[in-house]
């Protein structure tokens, strides 16, 4: 195994001593970065595919649009976001929002769209208005297919996030990567990827965990 691209595991878990201030830094810069793209990306999509699964001129005008922007890789919009947006962070959480919105948005208006018709006709003969069908009847029947949203569009928003903190973020694991990989340090790279996939798994884990509580009823139905 030719160094310095393939150092010993003993040189790989020194960074986690010797440079951990720096490490511990770079990925509470890159947990910010993700849960606030996360957060506004997963809200955005919760109400633009909760209005396009109930009304249906939304769904007709905002479909033709959902169809053609959708599919196109969110990284496909860095030059576009670099020019339009005042800073590279704001560029960045504007990156990794447009990966979480499309598959909660794909999810919910399909979670909207399939809850039977039943449910809605006993609400309304026991007096419920539009708002209290959307609140209490249709979100709740279409959460299974939001979570599923939510995790595609967080493992969407993992892979973003390496490419938008090179649009010139001065933090974060992806930078850290990239500035030692140029040093040839490529121990801390590896020590970085550890870090990286561990407070991924955690992530993942805990959004596991809150559709467990959330959804009781479908408890152990998809394992992580």
């Amino acid at each position: 195994m030719p160094l310095p691209f393939f150092p010993s595991p003993v040189k790989v878990f020194s960074v986690f001593f010797s440079d951990y201030r720096s490490l511990a830094i770079s990925a509470l810069h890159s947990l910010r970065l993700l849960f606030l793209g996360f957060a506004i990306g997963a809200g955005a999509g919760l109400i633009t595919g909760v209005l396009m699964g109930w009304y249906l001129p939304v769904r007709y005008w905002f479909g033709a649009v959902l169809r053609f922007i959708g599919p196109l890789p969110a990284t496909a919009w860095i030059p576009l976001a670099l020019a339009i947006f005042p800073t590279s962070f704001s560029a960045s959480v504007f990156i990794l929002a447009l990966a979480t919105w499309f598959p909660v948005t794909v999810m919910t208006w399909s979670g909207i769209s399939n809850v039977p018709r039943a449910y809605f006709e006993v609400a309304e003969t026991l007096g419920a208005g539009e708002r209290f069908l959307i609140r209490h009847v249709a979100v709740p029947a279409a959460l299974p297919y939001i979570f599923v949203g939510l995790f595609m569009g967080l493992g969407t928003s993992f892979t973003t996030l390496v490419v938008a903190e090179l649009l010139g973020v001065k933090a974060g694991l992806g930078w850290y990567i990239q500035w030692h990989m140029g040093w040839g340090e490529y121990y801390k790279v590896y020590a970085a990827l550890l870090t990286m996939a561990a407070l991924f798994s955690l992530i993942i884990t805990g959004l596991f965990r809150l559709r467990d509580r959330v959804l009781a009823w479908q408890r152990g139905f998809i394992k992580w």
